[in-house]
């Protein structure tokens, strides 16, 4: 594809204009089933406008441009109110795995779907045993000649109940070290023995799921990377997670930069004289420019091919602490309001959401001491927590 800058550039503001909300606009309300079917409509769009897959192989359903046309994307995208989140997994982080670990058949078949979101997809990782220390999972994966008969239990399994495909890893060895038996696998969820549960949230919704694998049977092509070489994929995936989640936005209250949003409301409330407010949304607004710095960063070493690494656990842990920090500084600023509000004509209920969510966020991806593990092992080079149990064989391992 040929194409310079200035003519994609041109392109895709014309695309957004016509397609999308101003980033300004108040939010549009609609229900989870409009929102997905919005979003799969969107990429559609997107695909057809020559947009979509920008940095992906033609082959493969993509554009086959530089990381540089994404950057020119993502600037004109930030402008708007585009209905990605249904497919942040599916593009964030399944895309690129099936990207750099797919056969070249996996690829042709599932990619250029995956881009246009005519298939959404979910990552199938924690499990009610095995949550920050994913490689403790139980899920088996028994081969029976061409196929493998899977049984297990996942959860907390991001919006699985209107996604079409999983990357589920689970145990095909227990023979072997936690980390050196483990498989992925796609699973097609509509497949018999699959059951996927809601978990109703603290905040009324139920963004997650748990999923029930009774003797579901995937074939050997299902297998995603060698047999026994899951860990490696799951970690290039959870990498991408901490990368999407560090990289694309700052805080719980919505929007890529929360101080912004919270500065309008401090004068819309008389509160931006106030000393000790001023002080705390200076704080804040440093934190998200250091943030943004952060995200350049790793947004550059992607450019020059490096796959994520340990930066992505830094702009997650900081992503974090700034939505947590967001949050306090919305309750000072909101009052009781942010838990108590009027039935009609308060965003009370939005503001109350936002907070209620902003812990979610050290959670996500990988707790905050995870990613603090991953920090001081990789980057400070200090030594790794001891494991008594390092190198033994799974299946001889103590469980809870």
């Amino acid at each position: 594809m040929t194409v310079t800058l200035d003519e994609f550039r041109e392109r895709a503001r014309e695309f957004l204009a016509a397609n999308c909300v101003p980033r300004n606009d108040p939010p549009v309300e609609r229900s989870e089933a409009d929102y997905v079917a919005e979003c799969r409509r969107f990429h559609q769009a997107l695909a057809d406008a020559g947009l979509g897959g920008i940095t992906y192989p033609v082959a493969y359903g993509g554009l086959g441009l530089d990381k540089t046309y994404l950057e020119v994307f993502n600037r004109e995208l930030s402008q708007y109110q585009a209905p990605l989140v249904p497919a942040a997994i599916s593009h964030g982080m399944c895309l690129p795995v099936m990207n750099d670990f797919g056969t070249p058949e996996q690829r042709t078949r599932y990619q250029a779907r995956i881009i246009r979101c005519d298939d959404i997809w979910c990552q199938m990782f924690s499990e009610p045993g095995a949550g920050s220390d994913v490689a403790s999972l139980a899920t088996r994966a028994v081969r029976d000649g061409d196929e493998w008969v899977l049984n297990g239990q996942k959860v907390w399994t991001s919006g699985a109940q209107y996604c079409e495909y999983g990357l589920c890893v689970a145990r095909t060895d227990p023979a072997q070290p936690k980390h050196r038996g483990l498989s992925m696998f796609i699973v097609d969820l509509s497949l018999p023995g699959v059951d996927i549960r809601p978990l109703r949230q603290i905040n009324g919704s139920s963004h997650f799921n748990e999923i029930y694998l009774t003797d579901v049977r995937v074939g050997h092509d299902c297998l995603v990377g060698d047999e026994g070489n899951g860990w490696n994929v799951a970690v290039a995936m959870l990498m991408y997670e901490r990368v999407a989640i560090g990289a694309g936005g700052s805080g719980a209250l919505g929007g890529t930069m929360t101080s912004t949003k919270l500065i309008k409301e401090a004068r819309s409330r008389g509160r931006a004289g106030d000393p000790v407010v001023r002080d705390a949304l200076a704080d804040l607004h440093i934190r998200e420019r250091i943030q943004t710095f952060i995200g350049m960063r790793i947004r550059q070493a992607a450019e020059a091919g490096r796959a994520p690494g340990p930066e992505g656990s830094i702009a997650k842990l900081n992503a974090a602490l700034i939505g947590r920090r967001a949050a306090d500084v919305a309750m000072e600023l909101v009052g009781p309001s942010s838990q108590a509000w009027e039935a009609a004509g308060d965003d009370g209920d939005q503001w109350a959401g936002a907070v209620i969510g902003a812990p979610a966020m050290a959670i996500a991806g990988g707790t905050n001491e995870v990613q603090r593990n991953i920090i001081g092992e990789r980057v400070l080079g200090l030594p790794k927590e001891p494991d008594p149990y390092k190198g033994q064989p799974w299946e001889q391992v103590p469980r809870s």
